[in-house]
């Protein structure tokens, strides 16, 4: 079996919220496909409730396309205590966090009716999300602020006007 990068992080020795460049591809053209693990919550100590996760990828799926450009997907993570983004190109860890910085603002001002795919028909868990919960996993992570180094806090300023 091959061996997945992730797995190999010890997730005891990082500090949450941060974002990291996990791996580069480069394609058979030439293209580079970057991914980032985008880390919401301490792993082993917090996880973000399903509802509000749920709530907040589906918010984030749009508002991240406002904010970077490139974007291929964001991913959550099933220990719910972040996102894996994928991008073409090479963005760096500080364009990744603030980017992401500028997501979690959006939703602190989302209104239900901006959260997309909410129906039967386009979501596979419909009735499985919290606007309340996504907005106050949002404030508190933004509280706290983005590192740009998994394992030294290392806080990305962020520009109030993009």
């Amino acid at each position: 079996m091959a061996e997945v990068e992730s797995f190999t992080l010890d997730h005891d020795k990082v500090k949450a919220p941060y974002v990291r460049l996990a791996g580069q591809t480069i394609g058979p053209k030439g293209d580079v496909v970057s991914k980032f693990d985008i880390r919401l919550t301490q792993p082993n100590q917090e996880a973000i409730p399903t509802a509000a996760l749920h709530t907040i990828e589906h918010l984030s799926a749009g508002y991240i396309r406002d904010h970077l450009k490139n974007v291929i997907d964001l991913s959550p993570m099933g220990c719910r205590t972040g996102f894996y983004l994928s991008t073409w190109g090479e963005p760096t860890t500080e364009e990744v966090a603030i980017a992401y910085t500028r997501v979690l603002r959006d939703i602190v001002k989302s209104q239900w009716s901006d959260v997309q795919g909410v129906e039967r028909k386009s979501c596979g868990n419909y009735r499985d999300h919290s606007l309340f919960g996504a907005q106050e996993w949002a404030k508190y992570i933004l509280n706290q602020q983005f590192s740009s180094d998994p394992f030294e806090r290392q806080i990305v300023d962020v520009p109030e006007v993009e």
